[in-house]
C-alpha cells in the first residue's frame, strides 16, 4: 500500500521544525567536568603487585596492544633443604591506547586481578608515539580506580567463606572443650 507522495518529505521537515525550536544544551567541557557513571571506562590501571607475568591479557588481547617483557629469577629454597624455585619479573608492561579498542578482555581474561578500568578520560596527546602508556604511567592510575559496588546484602553467603566459617566453628568448639576438659 502506498502512502501519499511526499509524506516522508513532511515528516522530516516536521522533527526539523520542532528541533530547531527547541533550546541547545551544550556542555561548557573543559570548565565543567561531565558527571560521569560508576565504573566508568576510561583507561586501564596497572596494579603492578598483582601481576605474575601470565601473558593471558597480552596473548587474548584482539589489538595484540598489550606488551609485556620478563625475566626469570631464582628463588631461594623457602625452608632448609627446599629445592630453589623460579618466578617470572616484569620488566615492561606497556598498552598502545592508539590502538586499544576499549573492549576489556585484558580486564576480564586477569586471573590475578592486576588491570583495572579507570575513569581517567583525559589522556589526549599531540603525537600518537606518546599514547604507547608504560607501567609507571598505568601504575599512576591506579589510585583513580573507584571502589568496586558494595556487594547485595540480600545475596547468598559465597561457598569459601561459608566453608572457612564452619572450619573456624569446630576449631573454636574444638578449643573450647579442650579448655573446659583442663578446668
Amino acid at each position: 500500500m502506498m502512502g501519499i507522495p511526499g509524506s516522508g518529505l513532511a515528516k522530516g521537515l516536521a522533527v526539523t521544525l520542532r528541533t530547531m525550536t527547541r533550546r541547545a544544551h551544550t556542555a561548557q567541557y573543559p570548565d565543567v567536568q561531565p558527571e560521569l557513571p560508576p565504573r566508568t571506562r576510561g583507561v586501564i590501571g596497572l596494579f603492578e603487585e598483582n601481576c605474575t607475568v601470565c601473558m593471558l591479557c597480552a596473548r587474548e588481547c584482539p589489538d595484540w596492544c598489550i606488551y609485556i617483557d620478563s625475566h626469570k629469577e631464582t628463588v631461594p629454597p623457602a625452608v632448609p633443604g627446599g629445592r630453589e624455585r623460579s618466578r617470572n619479573v616484569l620488566d615492561r608492561f606497556a598498552i598502545d591506547f592508539s590502538l586499544c579498542m576499549y573492549c576489556g578482555i585484558c580486564i576480564e581474561v586477569c586471573p590475578f586481578d592486576a588491570l583495572f578500568w579507570s575513569p581517567e578520560f583525559e589522556y589526549a596527546e599531540t603525537d600518537i608515539q606518546d599514547l604507547v602508556h608504560e607501567r609507571d604511567k598505568l601504575r599512576e592510575w591506579m589510585w583513580t580506580v573507584p571502589e568496586p559496588p558494595a556487594l547485595d546484602p540480600a545475596a547468598e553467603e559465597p561457598k569459601e567463606i561459608a566453608a572457612a566459617r564452619k572450619a573456624a566453628e569446630k576449631t573454636a568448639e574444638k578449643l573450647k572443650a579442650q579448655q573446659e576438659g583442663e578446668a
